[in-house]
């Protein structure tokens, strides 16, 4: 299914964007050395319920994972970069966290991800993954026009990677939202341009570049969900929820502070 919003509904979206960005932010301030993943859970869910949102992630159990996710968010750490859940971690100075939130506030749902080094240490490998995701997401970002299409994308996030020196996995990337978490299109983070699904004002989509440091490829944790690049080299993985309008796209999940 693809949605295409209305104006009160984009209004929705954006007040949706706004409360997952926030959200973010304030667990990347709390996030320090010494935290534990679960922890930054219980805050995730605590922050939702305040703000009479729902959580994406606590029953949802789609046909790769394990069950209901049973979490309020994913939180991903050094060799792991998506659906990471929530165990007894304590993170330590220079580990690379990602988190990973969507929520649906007022019918609408919000997604996005952010990767950041916690403590003082900056290891320059894990810069340098952090650095080329947020380059691919502002590329992708920017190919997001009105009447361009998904490959345009695609091609955008893909070169930034590419040339950044990182194989690039397909099996997982961006993808439509709206009034659930997980919609068509599928926009993969590498492409050809000028092909797929023309994009149109009132299409959500978030767009999530994710790279691993020296291979393509995953393995799962045993928890069925936590996916690890299969060296055990560092990942990073950044999410925005945009929003394609007459004047360009509009991104949805910055933070208001």
């Amino acid at each position: 299914m693809i949605e295409i919003l209305s104006p009160a509904q984009l209004d929705r979206a954006r007040r949706t964007g706004a409360l997952v960005g926030d959200i973010l932010q304030t667990l990347r301030e709390r996030s320090s050395p010494g935290t534990n993943l679960l922890d930054i859970d219980r805050w995730a869910r605590d922050l939702i319920l305040e703000a009479g949102a729902e959580s994406c992630y606590v029953d949802y159990a789609p046909s790769f994972g394990r069950g209901p996710f049973g979490h309020w968010i994913c939180t991903a750490v050094n060799d792991a970069v998506l659906h990471g859940r929530p165990h007894d971690l304590v993170l330590g100075d220079g580990d690379l966290l990602t988190l990973d939130l969507a929520v649906t506030l007022d019918g609408v749902a919000a997604d996005a991800a952010i990767s950041f080094l916690v403590g003082d240490s900056r290891p320059a490998e894990s810069v340098a993954l952090i650095d080329a995701t947020e380059r691919a997401l502002a590329a992708g970002i920017a190919a997001a026009t009105p009447d361009a299409r998904i490959g345009d994308i695609s091609h955008a996030i893909g070169t930034v990677l590419t040339d950044a020196g990182y194989p690039v996995n397909l099996e997982y990337g961006g993808h439509g939202i709206g009034s659930t978490m997980h919609q068509d299109p599928h926009v993969a983070n590498a492409g050809r341009p000028g092909r797929g699904y023309r994009l149109r004002p009132g299409l959500l989509l978030a767009l999530e570049p994710w790279v691993m440091a020296d291979t393509d490829q995953l393995v799962t944790d045993a928890d069925g969900w936590t996916l690890r690049s299969a060296t055990g080299a560092r990942t990073a993985h950044t999410e925005h929820t945009i929003a394609i309008t007459p004047a360009g796209p509009e991104i949805l999940t910055r933070a208001t502070r």
